[in-house]
């Protein structure tokens, strides 16, 4: 279950063949993101698990399972700015309900970001997936 802009994502990837092509994409989706209020960069909202700091800032409109989750994020590292714009495109708008059925794993493979990205880089993005699916979760 993926929403249409991560399909539109997925699907810009399928046309660079090259890795390197990709990377520079990601950076490029960082570089649209609008930035994080630096009000909002604060350890509550700081995800722990990343090489880069990161900030994640839910925000949910309604309550209940039926609430829609969106979020606001930065990071001090491009790459990880545009992975967070990525995870954006697969998590917003989503209900509560929908982010916990999310195969992250399985999406983001799809884009080939499992082969690609380093062991920190990757433990940081797992990270990211968890405070998503946390604030979801209440």
């Amino acid at each position: 279950m993926a929403s249409a802009a991560f399909e539109d994502i997925a699907e810009t990837f399928e046309f660079l063949d090259d890795w390197e092509d990709r990377y520079r994409h990601v950076i490029e989706l960082g570089k649209a993101m609008p930035p994080l209020d630096p009000a909002f960069k604060v350890p509550a909202t700081k995800v722990d698990g990343c090489a880069s700091q990161v900030w994640l800032r839910p925000v949910v409109s309604g309550q209940g399972p039926a609430a829609v989750f969106d979020f606001q994020g930065d990071s001090d590292a491009m790459i990880v700015r545009g992975l967070i714009a990525i995870l954006h495109a697969l998590y917003a708008g989503l209900t509560l309900a929908q982010v916990g059925q999310v195969d992250a794993g399985f999406e983001l493979g799809r884009l080939g970001l499992n082969e690609h990205l380093s062991a920190q880089r990757s433990n940081g993005v797992r990270a990211m997936v968890e405070r998503i699916r946390s604030v979801a979760a209440v």
